[in-house]
């Protein structure tokens, strides 16, 4: 089993193992940008900046705390709903009682 590092904890700091950067498939062979090597790799991989690296993780950081706040926003209308269920329900048995009360004493 071949095990890859991640962003945050990559199999090796040295560049020179790395594997190299390809150009890709799409781009034809003689296009205006010159063939990657791995010189030129090692370099753009030592220029990646940390924040750059970052990026898709605080991307779905950004997004787990967006799905969040609608899961309680969502929550918050739901027992909002159910406390004017039972206050319409307390006002309902009150003028209930009310009721038998006035019935009782006119009796």
């Amino acid at each position: 089993m071949n095990i890859t590092g991640t962003i945050d904890r990559p199999l090796t700091h040295d560049p020179q193992k790395l594997a190299p950067m390809t150009s890709s498939a799409s781009e034809p062979s003689g296009s205006a940008t010159p063939a990657v090597t791995t010189i030129g790799a090692n370099a753009s991989r030592q220029n990646r900046t940390r924040e750059m690296q970052l990026i898709p993780e605080a991307l779905a950081r950004a997004h787990m705390h967006q799905r969040q706040r609608e899961a309680e926003a969502g929550r918050q209308a739901a027992r909002l709903v159910a406390a004017r269920r039972m206050q319409q329900r307390a006002e309902r048995v009150s003028l209930r009682a009310r009721r038998a009360l006035a019935m009782a004493v006119m009796s």
